[in-house]
């Protein structure tokens, strides 16, 4: 009697499992597509390491940066300071009276375009970079200037536009020789310290302040008239 109800319970729990499996094997398929979906994330990850010591040292480090944090910082960086001092220093030389106070809201305004149009090309720049470090230290030096220089046209372009539409040519011209000089620069330090994809906040913010600050104090150093 016993071994009848035993039966019949594993009859029905049978049924039950056999009713929700799914006969169209659409349940198989989605699950097949998941662990394929993790698998490329795994092999995507694994990609930016070198080997498994690589891939343990980043998992040390306290504050990580991914490139495209690093390069968009860097941006915002180079968009906010080096104007900043540029526009100082005119003021400083040139604006004697308050009825020019406009001039003072207006670089300000223009300051603050450049800073933001220069941390989302920044981003942009940094997914680009991600990519060329893995490229030859030849190659790569060849082509990060280009970089550097299309992050200055576009970041001093578009707050110069500003100023009479002429400034937007001034600007492009003058923050293209700074992305060409200052985006090879952070690349180097940021290829030789990256571990994976990743660098360290405390590694980068000396370096990155280093380079913005050398060209802001260079431009506070001009005579504009």
């Amino acid at each position: 009697m016993e071994s009848g109800i035993t039966q019949t319970i594993n009859c029905e729990r049978n049924e039950f499992e056999f009713a929700k499996f799914d006969r169209n094997g659409n349940d198989v398929e989605s699950r097949l597509n998941k662990l394929l979906e993790i698998q490329r994330k795994i092999d995507l990850e694994n990609s930016f390491f070198k080997n498994e010591g690589e891939k343990f040292e980043a998992s040390l480090i306290k504050n990580p940066l991914t490139t495209e944090k690093v390069f968009s910082y860097f941006g915002l960086m180079l968009g906010a300071i080096p104007p900043y001092a540029l526009f100082s220093r005119f003021i400083i030389l040139n604006i004697k009276t308050f009825d020019e106070i406009w001039i003072v809201a207006l670089l300000l305004f223009v300051n603050i375009i450049c800073a933001a149009v220069g941390y989302f090309f920044g981003k942009l720049m940094g997914r680009l970079v991600s990519e060329i470090e893995k490229w030859s230290w030849s190659k790569m030096l060849l082509v990060i200037p280009f970089i550097g220089i299309l992050w200055g046209i576009m970041a001093g372009g578009s707050g110069g536009m500003f100023i009479f539409i002429v400034g937007g040519i001034f600007g492009a011209i003058l923050a293209s020789m700074v992305g060409g000089i200052a985006f090879p620069a952070l690349t180097i330090f940021h290829r030789l310290l990256k571990k994976g994809d990743v660098i360290e906040r405390n590694q980068f913010l000396p370096i990155a302040l280093g380079i913005t600050l050398a060209i802001a104090a260079f431009f506070f150093s001009l005579h504009i008239t």
